[in-house]
């Protein structure tokens, strides 16, 4: 029986979203002591004086930072200001303040987009900082590679335990749907749920459907993320992805089987693709947490649209 959990205050920033959402799940389910999830509308993460007062008020044992603002390659390329200084702030003063508060072990969510863009495949932890991301979502990504300095900083001069875990391309329940800003998978299921449910003559995917990615559902990850915390006794950086490539062309194939949808598909060319290739090696993951991705991407492609049809009015908000 695991009993790391029972006797731990565990603070979840980002607990309300899509990735927190499953951690904490999980986290009831192992009877922790208290699970802290903070809201926006109380502490602002991005101001230090927010981040003391969090960490007064709650005093965790340990600290899941999740809370970002994350989005697809349009928003990216929009906002990219709002991507770097939002996602930078809350990384460095969640980390900063956590150490100085005596937290135990601090776990973050990196961002996969992070690797260097011709980094050799499959993408190993030791190659994070051999070059340049992906020019679209570097804002984004960079701000969050850099917890992996000050992850090794601080373990170096204090001794303090943090992992930085990287996630696949993460799908599932409870992910953003909304057409603007949204994924590959979540943005593809609701436009072949909805395109079967009103008998749509045709179905618009952006880009050509050669870009390919590393899927992992979002309850795989959620478990890795908390297997993190009670295995790793040091800095480190970890993979958490299925450890495939599948190609954007054969999730339209996929998705349109499960939802029954058999009209013509328009590939909207002029819509960027974004990097072309992306596979994880997670060897390091199944060496150190005994950890892999079990489900299937049929099965959560299964999962995601089931749940979406079933929340239909609140996903699309």
């Amino acid at each position: 029986m695991n009993t790391f959990w029972q006797d731990k205050r565990v603070l979840v920033t980002g607990g309300t979203g899509f990735l927190g959402t499953h951690v904490c799940g999980k986290l009831r389910t192992m009877k922790t002591k208290e699970i802290i999830i903070p809201r926006h509308g109380d502490y602002d993460l991005t101001r230090e004086d927010n981040v003391i007062r969090l960490f007064d008020n709650c005093k965790p044992d340990v600290v899941i930072h999740l809370a970002g603002l994350v989005g697809g390659i349009l928003p990216n390329r929009e906002r990219p200001a709002e991507f770097f200084y939002q996602n930078l702030m809350m990384g460095t003063l969640m980390f900063h303040h956590a150490w100085k508060s005596g937290v135990k072990r601090f776990v973050a969510a990196g961002a996969g987009c992070g690797y260097p863009e011709f980094a050799p495949k499959p993408l190993k932890e030791v190659d994070l900082w051999s070059g340049f991301p992906q020019k679209e979502s570097a804002p984004y990504s960079l701000a969050k590679r850099m917890l992996t300095i000050q992850s090794e900083a601080y373990f170096r001069q204090y001794g303090f335990i943090s992992i930085i875990c990287i996630p696949g391309n993460i799908y599932g329940p409870y992910d953003n749907f909304n057409l603007l800003d949204a994924h590959v998978i979540p943005a593809l299921v609701r436009k072949f749920v909805e395109a079967a449910q009103l008998e749509a003559p045709e179905v618009e995917v952006w880009g050509s459907g050669r870009a390919a990615r590393d899927f992992v559902y979002v309850g795989d990850a959620a478990k890795g993320l908390l297997r993190a915390a009670e295995r790793i006794n040091r800095a480190e950086v970890i993979n958490l992805s299925g450890g495939e490539e599948i190609a954007v062309r054969k999730v339209v194939e996929m998705l349109k089987a499960i939802t029954g949808y058999a009209e013509k598909i328009i590939w909207n060319k002029s819509r960027p693709d974004g990097q072309l290739h992306r596979r994880f090696d997670t060897s390091k993951a199944r060496r150190l947490l005994k950890w892999e991705a079990r489900t299937t991407l049929q099965e959560g492609l299964r999962s995601t649209v089931a749940w979406y049809r079933a929340h239909q009015d609140e996903a699309r908000k």
